[in-house]
Protein backbone atom coordinates (compact mmCIF):
# COMPACT_ATOMS: atom_id res chain seq x y z
CA UNK A 1 0.00 0.00 0.00
CA UNK A 2 2.86 2.33 0.73
CA UNK A 3 4.71 1.95 -2.24
CA UNK A 4 1.27 3.23 -4.06
CA UNK A 5 1.16 5.88 -2.86
CA UNK A 6 4.53 6.75 -2.73
CA UNK A 7 4.03 6.02 -6.76
CA UNK A 8 1.48 8.42 -6.89
CA UNK A 9 3.06 10.99 -5.31
CA UNK A 10 6.24 10.22 -7.60
CA UNK A 11 3.90 10.63 -10.75
CA UNK A 12 2.56 13.71 -9.64
CA UNK A 13 5.81 15.73 -9.15
CA UNK A 14 6.71 14.58 -12.11
CA UNK A 15 3.68 15.82 -14.11
CA UNK A 16 4.11 18.91 -12.42
CA UNK A 17 7.80 19.14 -13.46
CA UNK A 18 6.92 18.59 -17.30
CA UNK A 19 8.75 14.83 -17.00
CA UNK A 20 6.37 13.58 -19.06
CA UNK A 21 7.81 15.29 -22.28
CA UNK A 22 10.58 12.38 -21.85
CA UNK A 23 7.62 10.14 -24.13
CA UNK A 24 7.23 12.70 -26.44
CA UNK A 25 11.33 12.97 -26.28
CA UNK A 26 11.82 9.58 -27.64
CA UNK A 27 9.03 9.73 -30.72
CA UNK A 28 11.62 12.99 -31.47
CA UNK A 29 14.74 11.07 -31.08
CA UNK A 30 13.50 7.89 -33.62
CA UNK A 31 12.32 11.09 -35.94
CA UNK A 32 15.47 12.67 -36.17
CA UNK A 33 17.33 8.99 -36.67
CA UNK A 34 14.94 7.86 -39.11
CA UNK A 35 14.68 11.30 -41.21
CA UNK A 36 19.03 11.48 -41.10
CA UNK A 37 19.78 7.94 -41.57
CA UNK A 38 17.54 8.45 -45.11
CA UNK A 39 19.06 11.52 -46.01
CA UNK A 40 22.54 10.62 -44.68
CA UNK A 41 22.98 6.84 -45.38
CA UNK A 42 24.19 6.30 -41.95
CA UNK A 43 21.94 6.42 -38.93
CA UNK A 44 23.10 8.21 -35.81
CA UNK A 45 23.01 7.45 -32.05
CA UNK A 46 20.90 10.08 -30.77
CA UNK A 47 20.60 11.95 -27.29
CA UNK A 48 18.85 14.75 -25.17
CA UNK A 49 18.45 16.73 -22.72
CA UNK A 50 15.32 18.39 -21.01
CA UNK A 51 15.31 21.05 -18.29
CA UNK A 52 12.00 22.64 -17.13
CA UNK A 53 10.14 22.35 -20.55
CA UNK A 54 13.22 23.21 -22.62
CA UNK A 55 15.70 21.67 -24.65
CA UNK A 56 19.06 21.83 -23.69
CA UNK A 57 21.07 19.93 -25.91
CA UNK A 58 20.90 17.16 -28.70
CA UNK A 59 23.73 15.10 -28.87
CA UNK A 60 24.07 13.04 -32.18
CA UNK A 61 26.67 10.59 -32.45
CA UNK A 62 27.63 8.69 -36.24
CA UNK A 63 29.09 5.74 -36.12
CA UNK A 64 31.28 6.32 -38.76
CA UNK A 65 32.77 9.12 -40.33
CA UNK A 66 31.37 9.75 -44.11
CA UNK A 67 32.69 11.90 -47.09
CA UNK A 68 29.19 12.32 -48.58
CA UNK A 69 28.98 15.76 -47.37
CA UNK A 70 31.40 18.28 -45.92
CA UNK A 71 30.42 18.90 -42.25
CA UNK A 72 29.46 22.19 -42.36
CA UNK A 73 26.32 20.95 -44.99
CA UNK A 74 25.96 17.64 -42.15
CA UNK A 75 25.62 20.38 -39.37
CA UNK A 76 23.01 21.76 -41.67
CA UNK A 77 20.97 19.19 -42.07
CA UNK A 78 21.28 18.20 -38.55
CA UNK A 79 20.70 21.46 -37.28
CA UNK A 80 17.28 21.99 -39.65
CA UNK A 81 16.23 18.02 -38.38
CA UNK A 82 16.54 18.56 -35.37
CA UNK A 83 15.09 21.94 -34.87
CA UNK A 84 11.78 20.45 -37.04
CA UNK A 85 11.38 16.98 -35.29
CA UNK A 86 11.93 18.51 -31.67
CA UNK A 87 9.85 21.62 -32.00
CA UNK A 88 12.46 23.60 -30.52
CA UNK A 89 15.64 24.89 -30.84
CA UNK A 90 17.99 23.25 -28.04
CA UNK A 91 20.68 25.47 -26.47
CA UNK A 92 23.28 23.06 -27.95
CA UNK A 93 23.80 20.46 -30.41
CA UNK A 94 26.66 18.32 -29.97
CA UNK A 95 27.98 16.29 -33.37
CA UNK A 96 29.94 13.50 -33.13
CA UNK A 97 31.60 10.74 -34.89
CA UNK A 98 33.28 7.18 -34.08
CA UNK A 99 36.49 6.90 -34.77
CA UNK A 100 37.68 3.27 -35.66
CA UNK A 101 40.58 1.65 -35.35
Amino acid sequence: MFRAIALVVLVTCLAGCGQFGLLDGIKYVHAVEDELEHMTGVKPQVGFSWNNGRLRSVTLTFPRIFNANPVIELADKVRAVVEKEFKQTPDAIVLGFVLAR
